[in-house]
């Protein structure tokens, strides 16, 4: 039994805290009150413990007050409340500590639903985490239909579990359904399927949010105030909505649930069994349940993984990618240099983000295959009620195709996507620099090339920057900003900014053999070939790799690059790296075979009509001459095999500068390769791993498998002196 009451608990925590006064304002207007939300020397609300104390003191103020209704609306752009402070839930020690801090947000919570007045919210601009579970603990809930606006529960992305109070309230406004799919998910909903689903009572045009909220106000003066609860329209959603129909859409989204995390993420899971247990469940028991989940989660090193994850993408977004005062070019209309499927991709990513892009390419007939792969990427975004057709029609006509320069004068960047030959690059990039405006900036989208070569003989080699974008471009989220030689400052930020405003995540990179994420993950996908000829089933291989948590086995992914790719970048990397790289004889022999993976529709594994692999190509062993597989390695041996060699020449690039951060490595690795985020990427997973085992394993595949196992220079010193790449 707790000796003190949940209030009194938090009163005694708030005791310390310092209040930000300023943080939340009334602004009177007759007989309502409109509530300011407006954090000092912050782009976004959030909920600190400072700023839920001046909320108390809101509350308690409204309570006391003759105001007969309030509105409760933000003063940042485009954000209403952002969530908690991840600060604070990063500082999180112990399962109480984390219990805690989840009372005060509940409590407070509550006393804002207990007022006798109506409160409404005006919500324009992102509402999650914490800011969703506040708008669902007023009375009415009024959305803009603007693209900003998203309202929703993430906390399962940074692997803890809502915790003031949305797995009790949103079930009780949106049904059992429509909030799993919210909870288990970490998803955020725009205004109109939020309307939909009855999160919001109305989704209206942003400029007329304040006045609909004022009126809305007066109605609820009138009618008296209410709390809407969630009734089930049609058969099927009554029925679910039934004890024996409970049961079987908790059934359905564990099975879902564990098909996507395959376990390796508990909180989701922990979201679902704290719905289950408290589904129906007076409110106050069922958010003590929740903040003993929350407590529990917040401690696990997977959400203290995912929260590093979060603060490394936040580092990104408030980076220039330079040190110093520089400022980017502005970036208003782009050209793309080659048709196929990266450059139609990255022309549509352009289009997408309302940038003005000019495709070009060497005749019509390949500006139109440009052009198709951009449609084709628009038309599964309008299938899936992304976009509608107008905005289709109004984004694919950003997109203009030429065979000849007209235009480029007024470009502000042009990205090269063509062949990958460093001379063919060095002719094209030379003639259309003589075609451009004197400060544009030229990028090239090459996997491999060194950047400073390809410059070499361009007028401004300081203007020019390496691209990489990953395939596909519209999904993948990274880009590496590789900076040759001559590379100066301005264009690597101008790069860096586009980067951004494409939606990626981009990592600035030193130029060297493989930049970062193929330096890194060639020796990892060349090692699966050697273990494959050492024995091991291709099945054995892969899943053993998915169950580390990979998001495909190396040997499938060695078929989507394409096996005859994938070759010739590890014998440029073997070229440029040496032993450490040396390329297995396997993998050359793969490709005399005509093996070359995915888009011939054979490789490692067999594909059909579609290009969907329909399982592993058995006659691949004999046809190489590789006789039975074995499987000699147990599960970790071969994990340890895989992925070790990739912490080796992590511990070089960090040594050298490739990148500036341990951070970077593991970002470019998440987001670049699929690294499981719930291990906190490459480097936090050698921490855990030790410093000192991991050489003593090299050292001895070094006696089985030969010098491409030999531990780096940097690595020996970090295990000789107990080091590792964050902090002690």
């Amino acid at each position: 039994m707790e000796l003190l009451s949940s209030k009194e608990r938090v009163d005694t925590a708030l005791k310390k805290v310092k209040v930000i006064p300023d943080s939340i304002r009334l602004k009177p207007e007759g007989e309502i009150v409109w509530v300011e939300l407006d954090l000092p020397g912050e782009k976004a609300n959030k909920f600190s413990s400072g700023v839920l104390l001046r909320l108390r003191q809101i509350i308690a103020e409204l309570g006391k007050s003759t105001y007969k209704a309030a509105i409760f609306v933000s003063r940042k752009n485009n954000i209403f409340i952002a969530g908690a402070d991840i600060e604070e839930i990063k500082g999180l020690k112990t399962a109480q500590e984390a219990e805690d801090a989840c009372n005060i947000g509940q409590t407070i919570y509550n006393e804002l639903e207990n007022l006798q007045i109506p409160i409404i919210a005006a919500i324009h601009g992102a509402c999650v985490g914490g800011g969703c579970e506040f708008v669902l603990a007023c009375d009415y809930r009024i959305c803009t239909n603007d693209p900003s606006t998203k309202i929703g529960l993430p906390e399962v992305n940074l692997g803890v579990i809502p915790g003031f109070g949305g797995t009790q309230r949103l079930p009780r406004v949106i049904g059992l359904q429509n909030s799993l799919d919210i909870i288990l998910a970490g998803k955020t909903v725009p205004g109109a399927k939020a309307l939909k689903s009855g999160l919001v009572d109305q989704c209206v045009p942003k400029e007329i949010l304040e006045e609909i909220a004022r009126k809305v106000a007066k109605e609820a003066i009138e009618k008296g105030k209410r709390q809407k609860r969630f009734k089930p329209q049609g058969f099927m959603n009554v029925l679910l909505e039934n004890p024996l129909g409970n049961q079987v859409v908790f059934h359905q989204a564990r099975k879902a649930l564990l098909a996507q995390t395959k376990g390796n993420y508990p909180a989701p899971e922990k979201a679902l069994e704290v719905v289950k247990k408290t589904y129906g469940m007076k409110l106050e028991k069922g958010l003590k349940i929740e903040r003993q989940a929350f407590g529990e989660m917040a401690i696990t090193d997977v959400s203290k993984n995912l929260i590093n994850l979060f603060f490394m993408t936040e580092m990104v977004k408030k980076s220039t990618g330079v040190s110093g005062n520089v400022t980017p070019h502005k970036v208003e209309a782009v050209a793309v240099l080659g048709a196929g499927t990266m450059g139609g991709g990255i022309a549509q990513l352009a289009a997408e983000k309302e940038i003005s892009v000019r495709l070009k390419d060497v005749n019509f007939e390949a500006i139109g295959k440009g052009l198709r792969a951009a449609q084709d990427i628009f038309s599964k975004a309008l299938k899936r009620k992304k976009i509608n057709s107008y905005e289709m029609k109004r984004k694919m006509a950003l997109i203009s195709g030429s065979t000849d320069y007209s235009g480029f004068k007024s470009e502000d960047v042009v990205i090269e996507a063509i062949v990958e030959d460093i001379n063919v690059k060095r002719k094209v990039l030379a003639e259309t620099a003589s075609h451009c405006k004197e400060d544009v900036i030229l990028a090239s989208n090459t996997s491999s090339l060194s950047i400073t070569e390809i410059g070499r003989d361009l007028p401004k080699p300081e203007n020019f920057v390496g691209m990489h974008f990953f395939n596909p471009v519209h999904r993948m989220p990274l880009i590496e900003v590789i900076r040759g030689e001559k590379t100066n400052d301005e264009a690597a930020a101008t790069i860096y900014a586009l980067s951004k405003k494409l939606g990626k995540t981009p990592i600035v990179v030193k130029d060297g053999p493989g930049f970062l994420v193929n330096r890194l993950l060639m020796p990892y996908l060349n090692e699966s070939v050697f273990i494959l000829a050492d024995g091991n089933s291709i099945e054995y291989i892969d899943k053993s790799l998915l169950k580390f948590g990979m998001p495909m086995g190396p040997l499938l992914l060695i078929d989507e690059i394409g096996i005859d790719v994938a070759v010739k970048v590890a014998k440029i990397l073997g070229a440029g790296l040496g032993s450490r790289a040396e390329p297995s004889p396997l993998m050359s022999k793969v490709v005399d075979t005509k093996r070359f993976g995915k888009k011939n529709k054979k490789g490692f594994y067999k594909y059909d009509a579609n290009g969907r692999s329909t399982g592993v190509d058995s006659t691949v062993y004999a046809e190489l001459g590789l006789g039975s597989p074995k499987n000699n390695l147990n599960e970790e041996q071969l994990v340890h095999r895989a992925l070790f060699p990739m912490i080796n020449e992590a511990a070089l690039c960090v040594e050298e500068k490739i990148v500036e951060s341990p951070e970077m490595v593991d970002l470019g690795m998440i987001m670049g390769t699929g690294f499981p985020p719930f291990r906190g990427g490459l480097l936090r997973w050698a921490d855990s791993l030790g410093a000192q085992k991991i050489v003593d394993e090299l050292e001895i595949m070094v006696g089985k498998y030969g010098l491409r196992f030999k531990p780096s220079a940097p690595l020996r010193n970090r295990a000789k002196n107990n080091l590792k790449f964050y902090g002690k």
